[in-house]
């Protein structure tokens, strides 16, 4: 029978003091202020796109920005088919941050799984998932990208999956020693040896101390999972028409560079701000949990 000192001792554990506060900077606070938007955008894409990302109008083709046409206003101009530039944005800002999304969090899943996995069973299997680590690391995410999308072919459950690949070694590679240094503390000895089993010394002690660095690095990653799905479908092997997103707009504007240069610019440019914030805010995440970091 467990006696009540020992219940109290199997309670969760208070979490590891946090460091001090690094203060946001101007730039940090933009950059924090724009993903603000950029999710916003993404969420009410329905009620902020004027029309359709789909609906054609062949007579207004290729229009600049700011112009009419039909009584209408082309905020950012239209495309090679008449079609608004800025109702294509947002909903390509919607396919294209879930997309994201979606694959940093089966990635940051994944391999924080197999980083538990390796860290609590250790010899063979530990050695066994580090080698898969390290084959991953060996082979670009690109190149594995279009290999299976060549073999497969495209959907989009297919396309989410191969987006997810890019980074889940890291996760692996820091769940695995941050629970290995954990478990030398005297907190999980003494958990252990009151008799916790190793799914509540996971998450009721482990999980909670380390998940913020697993945050940070989601934050750090999620640029370049950005980047693989523009890149794919930029290559016209990621979202197919009619859809919309990010890379495939970028993808068909790069014909109409010199005479129509709003098609490809809105778009790279939504890239370029959208992956430069995340990587100034997980930045600035990692100053703030990394107990490592010298804020004097």
């Amino acid at each position: 029978m467990t006696t009540g000192l020992d219940s109290a001792a199997l309670a969760p554990l208070p979490l590891r003091s946090r460091p001090a506060r690094a203060a946001m900077s101007p730039i940090v606070k933009a950059s924090a202020a724009f993903l603000l938007l950029t999710v916003l955008v993404a969420l009410l894409a329905d009620w902020l796109a004027p029309i359709h990302f789909t609906t054609q109008n062949l007579a207004a083709r290729l229009r600049p920005p700011l112009s009419e046409s039909g009584g209408m206003t082309y905020w950012l101009g239209t495309d090679q088919l008449g079609r608004d530039i800025l109702s294509r944005l947002i909903f390509a800002i919607r396919t294209s941050i879930l997309i994201a999304v979606l694959g940093t969090l089966i990635g940051a899943v994944f391999g924080t799984l197999l980083g538990f996995v390796a860290a609590r069973f250790k010899g063979l299997v530990d050695q066994g998932i580090m080698m898969l680590v390290d084959a991953q690391a060996a082979i670009p995410a690109l190149f594995l990208a279009l290999t299976m999308l060549a073999f497969f072919g495209n959907n989009i459950l297919l396309f989410i999956v191969l987006v997810s690949i890019d980074g889940w070694d890291r996760y692996t590679r820091l769940a695995r020693g941050l629970v290995v240094s954990e478990q030398e503390s005297e907190y999980i000895n003494a958990v252990e040896a009151l008799g916790a089993r190793p799914v509540r010394v996971i998450m009721r002690h482990l999980l909670p101390n380390i998940v913020a660095a697993l945050v940070v690095q989601a934050t750090l990653n999620f640029p370049g999972t950005i980047l693989l799905e523009t890149s794919l479908s930029f290559l016209g092997l990621g979202v197919q028409p009619p859809g919309t997103s990010l890379g495939l707009m970028l993808g068909e504007g790069r014909r109409y560079l010199l005479n129509a240069w709003w098609i490809a610019v809105f778009p790279g440019l939504t890239i370029f701000l959208t992956t430069l914030s995340m990587s100034l805010f997980g930045d600035w995440l990692r100053d703030r949990f990394d107990p490592t970091v010298d804020r004097r």
